[in-house]
């Protein structure tokens, strides 16, 4: 896919609120034995953190199978979600969800899958969008967050690291390339999490699907869940 130059810097940036890391804990129990996820994660309080290629220093996963990676090595999510979070009756507050990347001045439907932005020295894609699992329901203390994710399409996302580097903790995210086809991570949220038998009441299209699909930049796991998504609308 070919990708346009960013437009002019504006004087509003999307900006990093805060960056937090951690390392697998238990996080409850299940069917008698032992949860354990990154989920809970404490702020970074060094003016710099170290950005690789997988995630940032002091950052890891419980279960690398479904997180972290190169796809996935930082999660970012808009600031401006924990107060609809709070008045929806969950007292999230920022990291509330177990991001790396609290941000501010894009959102799930402002950021495209491709797009491309400077954070500092590193330079970052998105990937991808967040799909809630199991472990987010148990960190928040209520499994009905996970549903209330979906419906509301506050799920943040993902990126991959395209230039690793010493970062600062707080600051801008300067668009360094936009993604030219225009799909949004909102978009592929959707479709990934559409429940069987309403895509197409939905308003999502086996073209449209195959379009997403057609996008180097999207990450291989969102890629499995929209060949499934596009099967379920070929057989409605």
């Amino acid at each position: 896919m070919e990708n346009r130059p960013a437009q002019p810097a504006s004087p509003r940036l999307p900006r990093i609120v805060a960056v937090r890391v951690g390392r697998p804990a238990v996080l409850g129990t299940l069917g008698g034995k032992d949860v354990r996820s990154a989920i809970s994660k404490r702020p970074v309080d060094s003016a710099t953190i170290g950005l690789r290629p997988h995630n940032l220093d002091g950052d890891e996963q419980a279960d690398t199978a479904v997180h972290g990676g190169p796809d996935k090595a930082i999660y970012l999510y808009p600031a401006q979600h924990y107060p609809a979070w709070r008045a929806d009756g969950y007292p999230l507050r920022e990291g509330g969800v177990g991001e790396n990347l609290t941000i501010t001045g894009i959102s799930e439907d402002t950021a495209c899958i491709g797009d491309i932005w400077s954070w500092s020295d590193a330079i970052i894609q998105i990937s991808q969008p967040r799909e809630p699992c199991y472990k987010l329901g148990m960190h928040a203390g209520d499994k009905a967050v996970i549903v209330r994710m979906i419906d509301t399409g506050r799920c943040g996302f993902y990126a991959r690291v395209l230039q690793p580097a010493i970062v600062p903790t707080s600051g801008p995210l300067v668009p360094h390339a936009r993604a030219a086809h225009g799909v949004a991570v909102a978009e592929v949220f959707r479709m990934l999490t559409a429940p069987p038998g309403s895509l197409a009441a939905a308003g999502i299209t086996s073209s449209r699907i195959e379009y997403a699909l057609s996008i180097p930049e999207l990450a291989e796991s969102a890629r499995r869940g929209l060949r499934k998504a596009l099967a379920r609308l070929e057989r409605q």
